[in-house]
């Protein structure tokens, strides 16, 4: 494949990067703290000092950005991705955002005549690094063709949902159910603990059952340990179930256990833990000391 632009360097699109780095392709990267770059330029990569720049240098460029407000900002501000988008230019945003968000992008490439994927990714830090990602993506079918190669290297298995707005419903949708998911396993491994059971015994006991999980494997022991380094942020994990609220909204779906799950994250974020892994909403359930 031709050389590929890569805008965002933060958690996940740093562990991309350097995935598909090692696979061989040629990569130009950017991120708002340029520094973050340094370590993919150790492995080769190129450094572009704007998302203008690189889309002007790249046939295909990837954004992997935080939030839906970063994933605007680089498309529609100063030295951004639409004053370089032309025709044969492919931009696909991989960010996890809403429908809406998605949709604003799109409309902005392709006036300018180039081609635009959604592609966001079910999958944290390990999964990034270990090219097993789950890629949701839709928009333009030719350009996920083109593609393919890279998403390959990237993920497990890539999805082509049709138009855009449908890879960010998925996305959000999944989300939602991991954040609902992990609250629950958090009333479990505390009720577990505060009843004199013993937590390990409760993970060995899931792991047999028919909700067996690969989440609870991963983040069972650490939870246990009060250890929750941030693969997925407890922040970005809130901002999901927010956008999957909406998503409900809209389509008038009760959701009283996604509601619930999400003013557990608030109050996890109230308590400072934002930044941390998504699991310390564990912390939420177990502050609730007892005088046992």
């Amino acid at each position: 494949m031709e050389e590929i632009g890569f805008l965002g360097m933060g958690i996940m699109g740093k562990a991309m990067s350097m995935n598909l780095l090692r696979h061989g392709f040629k990569l130009t990267v950017w991120n708002r703290t340029l520094s973050r770059c340094d370590e993919l330029v150790e492995h080769g990569a190129s450094v572009g000092e704007s998302p203008a720049a690189i889309i002007k240098k790249c046939k295909y460029t990837i954004g992997m950005l935080s939030d839906p407000a970063a994933a605007l900002s680089v498309v529609f501000d100063k030295d951004s991705v639409l004053e370089q988008m032309g025709p044969g230019k492919g931009y696909i945003d991989m960010s996890t955002v809403d429908a809406e968000t998605s949709s604003k992008i799109s409309e902005a490439i392709t006036s300018k005549g180039g081609y635009f994927l959604e592609a966001p990714v079910s999958g944290s830090k390990k999964p990034a690094e270990d090219g097993q990602l789950v890629i949701l993506a839709a928009g333009e079918k030719a350009l996920y063709e083109e593609v393919l190669p890279a998403f390959d290297v990237l993920g497990k298995k890539s999805f082509f949902l049709g138009p855009v707005g449908n890879g960010a419903k998925m996305k959000l949708v999944v989300n939602m159910v991991m954040g609902s998911v992990m609250n629950a396993f958090s009333e479990g491994l505390v009720l577990a603990d505060k009843s004199g059971l013993n937590s390990q015994t409760l993970l060995d006991v899931l792991d047999l059952g028919a909700i067996a999980n690969p989440m609870f494997k991963l983040k069972g022991p650490s939870m246990i340990q009060s250890s929750y380094s941030p693969a997925f942020p407890l922040k970005h994990q809130q901002k999901d179930m927010r956008l999957a609220l909406a998503l409900g909204d809209e389509n008038a779906v009760p959701m009283p256990v996604a509601a619930a799950a999400n003013e557990a994250f608030k109050k996890a974020r109230s308590m400072g833990l934002g930044d941390l892994d998504f699991s310390a909403v564990h912390e939420t359930v177990k502050g609730s000391k007892s005088s046992g």
